[in-house]
């Protein structure tokens, strides 16, 4: 925490409290309430914690203003462009990026990791053909720590740094072998000699009785999607890793939470929802008339992947997103997929409609990844799936920073009560 050189006077019925203000490396400035009920006897309130910082953190930055994404400093456009998913989550975890040595002994580390625990084969069998592959996500990730009791002690570093490995290792065979076992295919084990984004493409397409050579466009593809979604501050699924490690969870369980946490159709769902929206479009002839319902204040009818809750300007992520869309489009074909052509085209007439354009309603990256996802043969039951395989290295690193912080304590929320006051038990003859 850096010193203060400012402070926020407080004044309540006559008596006045200072309260002091740090500045950020990038971001507004913050105002220190943590003493506040001892001092004031009062609570802030600030619902979905839109206004109050939890945590102080190193990992990554956003400026919605301006359409800014930094990981470590980097800006995701570059890396996305320039770099590799495996080289951004050893960039997110140690803070710098790798040399040519130390790159490839991670990428040898994660690779000697993807297989797992034969015993969990089972636990798949256990589920119904028809259950959604988050809920087995949820349940594989949390009954990892019945199987690897050496990497479940957070108080030693050794045991936290094989937790981060394995996660980050095992998460593709996890998401792939969900959804094989979804659509009653045999499990494909993972490949030392594929790269960590064909790995998983093929452990997901390959079957016993050929062989499957991965597209290159379509590993690259995959490899952004990865990258563009490794890590975005402090959302709803990373505020829920950080708060069940505060109680001193293990590291299975902290990131089984944090899948749980964006199951949710508002968080991890959104592009899925996009998808079901060009589905109900139907076909390019129809989006004029969507567009116009869109417009309309009347009309519960809305855009889904345009706009950003968090982003006010273009979302950094959507414009490296887009390009790929373009490659996979071009590779797969959209002329027999009404779908896919919808998109594209709906994409181009919002871009050149000015009520769109003026209120920076934008393509977002949940808009292009549904796309290419759509185009690779992923039903959309896949989407927040592949979603958690990609967030996993982001929650391991606020995981570990969060377990390194001298300030970390549990989690506990205050509230502004509206319910009855103390009252006494009636009996239940004279209720």
């Amino acid at each position: 925490m850096p010193d203060s050189t400012k402070n926020a006077t407080l004044s309540i019925d006559g008596n006045s409290w200072d309260l002091p203000i740090y500045s950020p490396t990038a971001g507004p400035d913050v105002i220190d309430i943590r003493k506040l009920y001892a001092q004031a006897g009062v609570f802030t309130y600030d619902p979905g914690y839109t206004s109050t910082a939890s945590c102080d953190s190193t990992i990554t930055f956003i400026d919605g203003d301006k359409g800014e994404l930094l990981h470590r400093g980097y800006p995701i456009d570059q890396l996305a462009s320039k770099s590799h998913y495996l080289e951004v989550c050893y960039l997110l975890l140690y803070g710098e990026l790798p040399s040519a040595q130390q790159l490839e002994t991670f990428e040898g580390t994660i690779t000697r990791h993807t297989m797992l625990h034969e015993q969990m084969v089972n636990f798949f069998r256990g589920f119904r053909r028809d259950a959604h592959p988050m809920a087995i996500m949820v349940g594989v990730v949390g009954a990892m720590s019945a199987f690897y009791h050496d990497s479940t002690d957070i108080s030693d570093p050794h045991q936290r740094e094989i937790a981060s490995h394995r996660l980050i290792a095992k998460m593709p065979t996890i998401a792939a072998w969900a959804y094989k076992y979804s659509v009653g295919q045999p499990f494909v084990y993972p490949r030392n000699d594929l790269s960590y984004a064909a790995n998983f493409l093929h452990m997901c397409f390959a079957v016993p009785a050929e062989e499957y050579v991965v597209d290159p466009i379509l590993a690259r593809a995959m490899d952004r999607i990865f990258t563009l979604h490794a890590d975005h501050e402090q959302n709803a699924s990373t505020s829920t890793v950080r708060l069940a490690s505060s109680s001193g969870a293990n590291p299975f369980a902290c990131i089984a939470a944090g899948i749980a946490c964006l199951w949710g159709p508002a968080h991890g769902g959104a592009n899925q929802a996009c998808l079901e929206m060009l589905k109900e479009i139907g076909s390019p002839e129809r989006i004029p008339e969507f567009i116009a319902r869109a417009k309309d204040k009347n009309d519960p009818f809305r855009l889904m992947g345009f706009g950003h809750r968090v982003y006010k300007n273009f979302d950094p992520r959507a414009k490296v997103m887009k390009q790929s869309a373009d490659e996979v489009l071009d590779l797969m074909g959209i002329e027999n997929n009404p779908v896919l052509a919808t998109a594209k085209e709906l994409e181009k007439q919002a871009l050149a409609d000015p009520y769109f354009t003026e209120k920076k309603l934008f393509p977002n990256v949940d808009f292009y990844s549904g796309i290419i996802l759509e185009a690779m043969g992923f039903p959309t039951s896949m989407f927040t799936p592949i979603f958690a395989l990609s967030r996993t290295v982001g929650w391991v690193s606020q995981w570990k920073e969060m377990l390194n912080d001298p300030q970390n304590k549990i989690g506990r929320p205050r509230q502004l009560y509206l319910g009855n006051t103390a009252r006494d038990y009636s009996d239940i003859e004279t209720r």
